[in-house]
């Protein structure tokens, strides 16, 4: 299958408004699950999630979290200037960016950037009873604009400020303002390490008592960390998915999960499509690495079509042992890089075997990799969802697929 070549028209459904869910459950693990294994489709409530998984598996969590990433100004005309943050360019490091004192840099997207030709903007910022002036200056930049944000209390960290005045970014689908509801409902319950603009939303269904059971069924949990970008809404407006450009997303995975990986043969259940990604982009890592051993952790970037264009004998096995083996010759306890990895009809799986996954949007990437996953069998599983009236999107229903 040429994959470059596919058509994303072949990848559309009809999907009324009222499928889509604009807000959670009230309690987030009583949403539908549908599970499809070999062909066959079931539906059950999530919570019913770990009895359809088999004991001694191994099930990986994208444990980042979402910041306030909208922050707005008022220009003297009274023009409302919204700064999207996308990724950190000084510091690039997101756990150093979100401590940085005094000033940072980011790349942004800009609403109404028409009405902000040039100059500093400036708001009063309350954080914590101080109160202090908050300023941003832009250049252009490829994929965006350079924002420059500066403010004049050193004691005041820029995870604070975002804290105090940024706002959560719901996903553009919703057409509806941020509530304080979703400040914690727009949150998986293990969410640890800020950097996304959007939820890892398969996570959404978990509650504690639902990792309980996963624990108490002997599976296994690990976590790995994928920033979600603003790209993940991106539409594909080209004709063949070729001509279609990936965003590029910084991952972490700690030594301690590619060892567990090790014990389950380099085998996961993954949850959410960022988890995929991640795990997917390991293999490649690793392959990268038993031709070049030297390679830095940027060199690891996994491109977009890379996982086509280059025929690796490697087993998943000793790609994962690559890469513990990289980490221990450098004396580092996790692999900081990005992948910008497409996952679409032709791919070959490596790692992951099953997945939990939401309902995703017609003629989307995200669609794209679900198709990959059950074999093109995509279409029965949302024809079943629709007669079903599953909930689609964000914080709509889950799906275990098993292939």
């Amino acid at each position: 299958m040429d994959t470059k070549h596919l058509h994303i028209a072949d990848y559309n459904y009809p999907l009324p408004d009222d499928f889509i869910a604009k807000f959670p459950k009230e309690q987030r693990d009583h949403s539908k699950l549908l599970i499809y294994r070999k062909g066959e489709i079931t539906d059950d409530v999530f919570f019913n999630l770990p009895r359809y998984l088999p004991s001694g598996a191994l099930m990986v969590f994208n444990n980042t979290k979402v910041i306030q990433a909208r922050i707005h100004f008022r220009k003297s005309t009274g023009a409302i200037i919204e700064v999207f943050l996308l990724e950190p360019i000084a510091p690039t490091d997101y756990e150093q960016m979100f401590q940085t004192r005094g000033e940072c840099s980011w790349l942004c997207l800009v609403g109404n950037q028409k009405k902000w030709k040039d100059g500093i903007l400036t708001r009063k910022v309350n954080v914590n009873g101080n109160i202090l002036d908050l300023c941003v200056s832009k250049s252009n930049a490829l994929g965006g604009v350079n924002v420059c944000f500066s403010w004049d209390n050193p004691q005041v960290s820029f995870a604070e400020i975002l804290d105090a005045v940024g706002e959560l970014p719901i996903p553009p689908y919703l057409n509806r303002e941020t509530q304080e509801s979703d400040k914690t409902t727009y949150q998986t319950v293990y969410s640890k390490i800020k950097g996304s603009v959007a939820a890892p939303t398969a996570g959404l269904h978990f509650t504690n008592e639902v990792l309980e059971a996963l624990d108490n069924n002997g599976i296994e949990r690990e976590e790995l960390t994928l920033h979600v970008g603003a790209g993940t809404f991106k539409p594909v407006k080209t004709e063949e998915i070729g001509d279609h450009e990936m965003h590029t997303e910084y991952v972490c995975v700690k030594k301690t999960t590619l060892e567990s990986l090790l014990r389950h043969g380099a085998n996961a259940i993954a949850v959410g499509t960022t988890s995929v990604r991640t795990l997917e982009s390991l293999y490649y890592m690793g392959a990268k690495l038993r031709k070049n051993p030297q390679l830095s952790e940027e060199e690891l970037h996994v491109s977009q079509w890379e996982p086509y264009d280059i025929i690796s004998e490697i087993t998943p096995m000793d790609a994962i042992k690559e890469i513990i083996s990289y980490l221990e010759r450098n004396g580092l306890d996790a692999l900081h890089s990005s992948t910008q990895i497409i996952i679409a009809p032709g791919y070959e799986f490596k790692i992951v075997k099953m997945m939990v996954t939401n309902f995703h949007q017609p003629q989307s990437t995200l669609l794209l990799l679900v198709s990959a996953f059950v074999h093109g069998d995509w279409k029965q599983i949302y024809d079943y969802a629709i007669k079903n009236k599953f909930r689609f999107l964000s914080y709509g229903d889950s799906s275990l697929l098993i292939p």
